[in-house]
């Protein structure tokens, strides 16, 4: 019985040895084949002309434009805040800093009023934040010349250089 499987397995190994036609993969002969197609449809594809076109100019009608006066709320923040520390809020103000705490806010008109400023703090409840006003005013062209003015003297602080106009909603 021994004899009998020792010589099935060798009939066996014998097969498979011999079944195999070729040492190389199949892949590997779809590849160069694929390569080989490549390569003649690349050296039969004619160049490309391109021809330059030329476009007419075309007249363009003069433009007109009218000038509308500003309105004043254009390029201003409107929101409703109440007044913390200070005097007065008036309708436009010039915000030089905001913060979530008030212990900052603090800090910063501090600072402010020793260099001058009536600086106050004002708290925008829907957005939880408190806001450094270095300046408020009646009208937003003198809110705004005022806060060029403050941005030109503190040109090294970028903290300041974004300072911004509120309109207080009531």
């Amino acid at each position: 019985m021994k004899k009998l499987m020792i010589l099935g397995m060798g009939v066996c190994v014998a097969l498979a040895f011999t079944s195999c036609k070729s040492s190389e993969s199949a892949y590997k002969k779809a590849y160069e084949k694929a390569k080989e197609q490549e390569l003649t449809s690349s050296q039969q594809v004619a160049p490309a002309v391109t021809t330059p076109v030329v476009t007419a100019p075309v007249a363009t009608p003069p433009v007109v434009v009218e000038k509308t006066p500003v309105a004043p709320e254009a390029g201003v923040r409107q929101e409703k805040v109440t007044l913390i520390s200070g005097n007065d809020l008036k309708d436009y103000s010039i915000v030089c800093g905001s913060f979530g705490l008030k212990v900052n806010a603090e800090a910063l008109r501090d600072y402010l009023i020793g260099q001058g400023y009536n600086a106050i703090i004002a708290f925008n409840a829907e957005a939880a934040m408190y806001r450094v006003v270095v300046g408020t005013y009646p009208d937003r062209f003198s809110a705004a010349a005022a806060r060029d003015a403050f941005k030109r003297k503190y040109p090294n602080r970028k903290d300041f250089q974004g300072a911004w106009l509120l309109y207080r909603l009531y």
